[in-house]
């Protein structure tokens, strides 16, 4: 892939106190790379926040940085990837996060290896309560380390990842998190917003699998995500364009093509 084609998301709004603060409402922002935060009604959930510890070049910085974040209530974890489970964001925000970190059992089991305390595993379809919201694991399908030998010491199993459906007092958001496409992701309750992995990769939705998902929930509001972020111009997971959206999505006008860190409020 040429590094010119590579494009970048921004420009960065920057969080403020503002962001955690109680309100009558909820907001829904992409925080950085497949990454997303939502403040309902004062409730703070982040999901795979990626603030700190990441090992390859980044072509724009976060919205955030963890000593900043002021008030948390959950951190939700869809896969162990570093790119969305953050050890060393995760280390610093669990002393902060009154309800802990949620998660699949088997990446809860590499949170207690390292000893980072308040964390809970759940199966695909398991709900459970944070402030005003209920949250619920739905299936994914990305466990790409069995194609690599050098993954060869252990079998990866689907349920080892997840999405998650956040239901709020405004509407219903769906994190289907990296999979690729499932038939089951097509028969899920109606969500009023998707944020949408965008990478055209062998291990995640692709164009084909956005293509058929978007149709399946025509009146729900996109927000692009994974992508814009990493400067790794080879790497199809990294280099997603939501412009090309507009050219085969149903409804394209619901297209929400947000900047790190700006706000979507759920009306």
């Amino acid at each position: 892939m040429d590094r010119k084609k590579q494009v970048a998301a921004g420009p960065v709004q920057r969080m403020n106190e503002k962001a955690f603060a109680e309100s009558d409402t909820t907001v829904v922002r992409w925080l950085f790379n497949g990454g997303a935060i939502i403040n309902s009604h004062g409730c703070i959930i982040m999901i795979d926040p990626l603030l700190k510890g990441f090992d390859m070049p980044l072509l724009i910085e976060p919205p955030l940085k963890t000593e900043e974040v002021t008030r948390l209530h959950a951190i939700l974890i869809t896969h162990s990837d570093n790119d969305h489970f953050s050890r060393q964001t995760c280390w610093e925000l669990a002393p902060i996060c009154h309800s802990g970190i949620h998660t699949t059992k088997y990446v809860n089991e590499l949170l207690q290896q390292e000893k980072i305390a308040g964390s809970a595993g759940y199966e695909i379809g398991d709900s459970f309560i944070v402030g005003n919201c209920k949250i619920t694991l739905t299936p994914a399908d990305h466990a790409w380390q069995n194609e690599r030998p050098k993954y060869a010491f252990r079998y990866y199993h689907q349920n080892e990842c997840c999405g998650f459906r956040i239901e709020t007092a405004e509407g219903t958001i769906w994190m289907p998190g990296d999979s690729r496409l499932m038939e089951e992701q097509l028969m899920m309750p109606r969500p009023d917003v998707i944020l949408l992995d965008i990478s055209d990769s062998p291990w995640h939705i692709g164009l084909s699998g956005i293509k058929r998902l978007t149709a399946a929930y025509p009146a729900a509001a996109l927000i692009p995500v994974h992508w814009g972020c990493v400067d790794a111009p080879t790497m199809a997971e990294f280099n997603g364009d939501p412009q090309v959206l507009n050219s085969f999505v149903v409804n394209p006008e619901r297209i929400r093509i947000l900047a790190p860190g700006e706000p979507f409020e759920l009306k």
